[in-house]
């Protein structure tokens, strides 16, 4: 289980010892060499064969493409199922290109960018032979985003922004049993799929590569039971799944290289392990009998330390920014959290800097001030919160003084935290620690990353029933732009009654309107100007104690080929290539 590195040893190991990346010609880059695939595409490689083998320390939530949230479900669900468009491979920032997948090419926008128009490639099939049309498109939109009682762990952006054609009475394709479904999106033909909007999308390319629009035969569509045998639109097809023990893909036979220029189907089999605690899959990584670790949230503590001192090993790391945030939300409907001066305490009170020892230490993030990530576009550097130290200790003062103000005296609540991220634990016990200073008795619960949106974090109902005022989170951008990360835990009308990832439950009108009319604006340096201003806004309510800004330090597989980090699934490998070596 992780805990906590020491901070001597934290000091003595310096992230300049971690930069020494050394790229090659053509995109690739030599193994061996720490941060190697945040520069470059490591062992790259067209070698077929073999079996790459995954592993993780919990289960994801779902397999299914249109109801998931984990960044690394999107990245490995690729193998499976092709969106209209997707990330092409490449080291950090050079990830976050959009390029083509299902789609011929990016969408053409009319009508002021209300209207988006895509053309799908010919001649792409399913694993049993038939062909994807724009109709199981269009179905796939249907079902992931107005079936929320049956499907709620995905985001709602479409709910959002397609025209309201219907009267906002369309209640998804298992209620609604007509065949026209949402007239807001057509399908002229089989192969063009037209998304008619009620306001503009600047972004809408960005949005599209989000697996919500992989393709599904709504004859082979079961509901929530359809995570068991997801119908393949890709190179890799389910063969058998063991919910809660493994998955394993083999080639889907139907798939051609002539209707998909990005997949290279290298491997003759891919299995995922669920389950493996994590300590184990650090060893099985360095064996070489695990590739990848599936949820890519980096080595343990003891392992990092270990890595980090053994220059050979240190080598084989990749320390890299993930377009992430670490932070402690704070419920606005749970009292005293309620109020502002309650909630602007706890931003002073907290100690980051015990905080992010607890995390894994400087390696794993720098201490954070704001609601965007540095590597997001949009991002200002500001502090409304500035925390003064003597020595180690937090000076309390402004806490005291805001806790004060509010005038709630001592209290109770609860903070969650995720069971099997021992940092997450670790960093919410150190909150606990800092809050007492105030007055502030907070009781930790922890649940599985599984069910932590959908069963408690992400359900209102449930945070108000059990008294949880603070949340611990860890966010990544849906796509690599400020609307893409501030949309969903910003916006009131993302809020819904289960798998909800606005934990503050804020719906703030100002900060609505400002992301409406920022998304809309055709000019991308307009945008970042308003994402700015967005973030500003939201720190100054005190929705949320910015804690780190997320760096990952994971351990690259010699045995692995095609090995890149990528800015665009938060610093993750991309799942999309990887091979092994014979």
């Amino acid at each position: 289980m992780r805990r906590s590195v020491p901070v001597a040893a934290i000091a003595a190991i310096t992230s300049a010892g971690l930069l020494a990346g050394c790229t090659g010609g053509a995109g690739s880059t030599a193994s061996g060499k720490a941060n190697a695939a945040t520069e470059g595409i490591v062992n790259a490689s067209d070698a077929k064969g073999g079996t790459v083998t995954y592993a993780m320390s919990d289960a994801p939530e779902s397999f299914d493409p249109g109801n998931t949230y984990y960044a690394f479900v999107y990245n490995f669900s690729r193998l499976y199922a092709r969106s209209l468009t997707t990330f092409k491979p490449g080291p950090g920032p050079k990830g976050n290109e959009i390029v083509p997948d299902l789609a011929e090419s990016k969408g053409k926008s009319s009508d002021g960018g209300k209207t988006w128009t895509y053309k799908l490639r010919k001649g792409v099939k399913y694993d049993d032979g038939t062909d994807v049309t724009s109709q199981d498109v269009k179905y796939a939109v249907e079902r992931s985003n107005f079936a929320r009682d049956t499907l709620s762990l995905g985001p709602n952006y479409f709910q959002q922004f397609l025209k309201d054609n219907d009267g906002g009475g369309y209640k998804g394709p298992y209620k609604d049993k007509s065949k026209a479904g949402l007239k807001s999106i057509e399908t002229p033909d089989d192969h063009t799929i037209v998304f008619h909007l009620k306001k503009a999308l600047a972004e809408f390319d960005q949005l599209v590569s989000a697996p919500q629009t992989a393709p599904v035969p709504q004859a082979k569509d079961k509901g929530a039971d359809y995570t068991r045998s997801v119908v393949s639109s890709g190179s890799y097809k389910f063969q058998d799944y063991q919910e809660g023990k493994q998955l394993t893909l083999v080639r889907n036979p139907h798939w051609s290289a002539k209707t998909d220029p990005l997949r290279k189907q290298l491997p003759d089999k891919i299995v995922l392990k669920l389950k493996v605690a994590q300590s184990t899959i650090d060893k099985d990584l360095l064996a070489g009998n695990t590739t990848v670790d599936l949820a890519g949230k980096g080595v343990d503590a003891q392992t990092q330390a270990q890595l980090l001192t053994d220059a050979k090993e240190k080598g084989n790391t990749d320390n890299a920014l993930g377009q992430r945030l670490n932070y402690l939300s704070i419920d606005t409907k749970v009292k005293p959290f309620d109020k502002l001066a309650c909630r602007q305490a706890v931003e002073y009170a907290v100690d980051k800097k015990a905080v992010q020892t607890s995390l894994g230490g400087p390696i794993r993030g720098d201490i954070a001030s704001t609601v965007l990530p540095t590597d997001i576009p949009g991002y200002e550097k500001f502090d409304l919160y500035p925390q003064k130290y003597s020595g180690d200790n937090l000076d309390l003062t402004e806490a005291k003084k805001k806790w004060t103000e509010c005038g709630a005296g001592n209290v109770s609540t609860t903070i969650l935290a995720r069971s099997d991220r021992q940092e997450e634990v670790d960093a919410a016990t150190s909150v606990i620690s800092s809050l007492k200073k105030l007055g502030i008795t907070a009781k930790i619960q922890q649940y599985p990353s599984s069910k932590y949106f959908s069963d408690y974090a992400g359900v209102p109902t449930f945070n108000k029933k059990n008294n949880v005022g603070l949340i611990m989170m860890q966010w990544g951008a849906d796509f690599p732009t400020g609307y893409g990360y501030l949309q969903q835990i910003l916006n009131g009308k993302a809020i819904s009654s289960s798998g909800n990832v606005n934990l503050s439950e804020t719906d703030d009108p100002e900060i609505n309107k400002l992301l409406d009319s920022a998304v809309a604006d055709p000019d991308k340096a307009g945008r970042e100007k308003a994402y700015a201003e967005i973030d500003k806004k939201a720190m100054s309510q005190a929705l949320m104690v910015p804690l780190t800004y997320f760096k990952v330090l994971n351990y690259r597989s010699p045995k692995a080929t095609n090995m890149v980090a990528t800015s665009a699934y938060s610093g993750q490998y991309d799942y999309l290539n990887i091979g092994v070596k014979k």
